[in-house]
């Protein structure tokens, strides 16, 4: 069963049709006629404003970050959307959802249209293609052993992992993770939300390796 496609968000803002008319139209091919005409209210950046999708996704292709992102998805949690937001926010390389192959986009306002995702069915095969790609896995839970990310090393070429809200990680990819590490909390509560967690650990990443 195919997941229904959610409709591109609108802002109440945005930029109006281009002004001038069609003989003023730019050239450039990024530019997508429809909107041109139409005007834009996408959830995009001024940048790419009045661009094609797939202009849009080509022109990250660019300048995407060398980490990738990847989420265990057992109980089709509501945070994978949050997190694959975060991860097009960040210019993640690519977000990779082990287990089911549904998983709940509402969150993350389509911008999984700009992201590359891969699905890996289970643990060991999202294991056997990091291997394949060199790139360490950092596991992201607050367990036993967990080193404070502030003072752990974060590889510039890896891959973030994260678990399901409220059973965190399993523990196979715990044992499968080259290093853990958790985000240092102050206050009572044990845990703070898988999405939040995840776009804390994005922007340290983002803090120690991103050029501006």
């Amino acid at each position: 069963m195919t997941e229904p496609e959610h409709p591109e968000p609108t802002l109440p803002h945005g930029v109006p049709p281009w002004p001038g008319g069609e003989a003023e139209w730019p050239a450039d091919p990024h530019y997508d006629p429809e909107l041109l005409a139409n005007g834009d209210t996408r959830n995009v950046i001024d940048r790419y404003r009045y661009w094609r999708m797939e202009a849009i996704v080509a022109d990250l292709d660019l300048h995407r970050h060398p980490f990738h992102v990847a989420i265990e998805n057992w109980q089709h949690d509501l945070n994978i959307g949050s997190i694959v937001r975060s991860a097009n926010a960040f210019a993640a390389e690519t977000v990779h959802i082990i287990g089911r192959r549904r998983w709940n986009k509402r969150g993350a306002m389509v911008t999984d249209r700009y992201q590359h995702v891969l699905h890996h069915p289970d643990v060991a095969d999202f294991v056997e293609w990091a291997e394949a790609q060199g790139l360490p896995i950092i596991a992201v839970d607050n367990v036993e052993g967990s080193i404070p990310v502030d003072d752990a090393e974060l590889p510039e070429r890896c891959v973030l992992l994260f678990g399901q809200e409220g059973p965190g990680l399993s523990d196979e990819a715990i044992a499968a993770s080259d290093r853990v590490v958790e985000i240092t909390q102050y206050g009572s509560t044990r845990s703070i939300n898988a999405s939040a967690a995840a776009a804390i650990v994005m922007h340290e990443w983002v803090r120690r390796h991103a050029r501006r």
